[in-house]
């Protein structure tokens, strides 16, 4: 829950390194959050909920992923491949769990 809202304080920094477990630690407990707000939205008929969530997480998660592309040498913008169908996809999450490179990089000091 800490790399969560580390990350929600560290909102719209899109510049240095995010570690893998900051980043996938993150992706799960926004997932998890997404399914409960959206069970809930679904039961008390409050449609507006979940795209409410949706809006509040959106520059976080882009910031983050940002980070973690950082941390592996790669500029923010390769996150723009997550938007070719399926194969885009699947080379932005294998950049997302590629380990950190070590020491210091053109994005700054190993978060390590």
């Amino acid at each position: 829950m800490n790399e969560y809202i580390s990350v929600l304080k560290n909102y719209a920094n899109f510049s240095g390194r995010a570690t893998r477990k900051e980043y996938w630690m993150f992706f799960l407990i926004n997932f998890l959050i997404s399914i409960a707000v959206s069970i809930v939205a679904s039961l008390g008929h409050i449609s507006f909920l979940s795209s409410l969530y949706t809006l509040a997480v959106t520059v976080p998660s882009l910031a983050v992923g940002t980070r973690r592309l950082h941390d592996i040498g790669r500029s923010g913008w390769w996150f723009l491949i997550g938007l070719i169908p399926l194969i885009g996809t699947i080379i932005l999450i294998v950049f997302l769990a590629t380990k950190s490179q070590s020491g210091k990089n053109q994005y700054g000091a190993s978060s390590k």
